[in-house]
């Protein structure tokens, strides 16, 4: 059993050194689309990464059309703040892709429109939060998806 995350353009290389422990710890494979607004050999990657960097599964991609097509047969989630079904509510399976987008703007309003019906949103209940951090946000989902494919 397994999860795929995916970062699209990710810009912050601590987020993605602890989503990159994250995937590790779960058991999940990590998708990195560039452009990054970071390089992959950055310290603060790197640091935040630790010392499981090289036991993850990585996989990278030039950019977002060359993710599609080696995946377009899979199933796919996508997460934004403005999706419209709750994360609880995916059908989760064994390789499903989770998607994310960058942490200054998300996925962007075509991709969304695209995949709507596959759209989903962790809840914010106070209206001074507009969004949760992305590491965070990766965090409620994998483990989410680990408890419904362990206890179905």
């Amino acid at each position: 059993m397994a999860l795929n995350i995916v970062l699209i353009e990710p810009e912050i290389p601590n987020n993605t050194g602890n989503i990159g422990r994250l995937a590790l710890a779960a058991g999940a494979e990590l998708h990195l689309v560039k452009p990054f607004g970071f390089e992959i050999n950055d310290t603060r990657l790197k640091r935040a990464g630790l010392d499981y960097w090289d036991h993850l599964k990585v996989h990278y991609y030039e950019n977002l059309e060359a993710f599609f097509e080696e995946h377009s047969d899979k199933s796919k989630a996508f997460f934004s703040s403005h999706g419209n079904k709750d994360y609880w509510d995916i059908p989760f399976e064994d390789n499903l892709f989770l998607i994310f987008g960058k942490e200054s703007v998300g996925l962007s309003k075509s991709l969304l429109k695209k995949h709507h019906k596959n759209t989903y949103k962790i809840p914010i209940f106070s209206p001074h939060v507009r969004s949760l951090n992305l590491a965070n946000a990766v965090s409620i989902v994998v483990y989410e998806g680990l408890n419904q494919l362990n206890h179905h």
